[in-house]
């Protein structure tokens, strides 16, 4: 998969720092979000909206955790990361689901192929001047009337991650305005149907947002 013009190197920099911590990172989180209740609940939400059986697409699924989750909903689900080394995770612990090398920002998928989308907490390194041809990608694969599913901190000061685990790598960790991101999925052409925001839990630093949105 070929990046886009002027993307290629926040993408870069975003599949080394996952290619390098992958392992770290899998372990660490290996609980994170599937034990919250109210995340729990909203990804339940997402498959009884789009339906027992609906082909949907989590991408930027790391090491797979969603991804699963969402195939014991029923879903008919597939993975797709920039990292080849959280994509070895996923498979090894996810054997029965199908995972793909690729970006976001160009989907080897026709148009309308999808009923569902779910972006958990993967645009956070999306710099917000691409973030309009991201949700227009993610449009463009769904269904009409199909459905996305976006999670993001929230707040307006990034962090920027340094050498964690005692990596060599670092990265930007982008936090977002609900309110802009609900704007922005609108000028994509999606109908919003919910916005969350739950205060942080006890190892979160800043409230988490969630938008459901619906292809108009």
């Amino acid at each position: 998969m070929t990046d886009s013009p002027g993307s290629a190197d926040f993408l870069t920099a975003t599949r080394t720092f996952y290619d390098a911590v992958a392992e770290d990172y899998a372990d660490h989180f290996r609980d994170a979000h599937i034990s919250q209740p109210l995340d729990r609940a909203l990804l339940r939400v997402f498959a009884e909206l789009v339906g027992a059986g609906a082909a949907v697409a989590d991408l930027g699924c790391g090491p797979g955790r969603i991804t699963g989750f969402l195939d014991a909903l029923g879903l008919d689900v597939f993975g797709l990361d920039l990292s080849p080394a959280m994509l070895a995770i996923a498979r090894r612990e996810n054997p029965g689901l199908r995972f793909v090398q690729g970006s976001m920002l160009e989907l080897d998928l026709p148009d309308g192929k999808l009923a569902g989308v779910v972006s958990w907490y993967s645009s956070i390194h999306t710099p917000v001047e691409e973030l309009p041809a991201l949700f227009a990608e993610f449009r463009r694969v769904l269904a009409p009337g199909g459905h996305l599913l976006l999670a993001f901190q929230a707040g307006d000061e990034p962090r920027r991650h340094d050498q964690p685990w005692g990596r060599p790598v670092s990265l930007d960790f982008l936090r977002r305005d609900p309110e802009r991101m609900a704007a922005l999925l609108e000028d994509a052409g999606f109908a919003l149907g919910s916005r969350t925001v739950r205060e942080p839990g006890p190892t979160e630093p800043v409230p988490q947002a969630c938008l459901f949105a619906r292809v108009r």
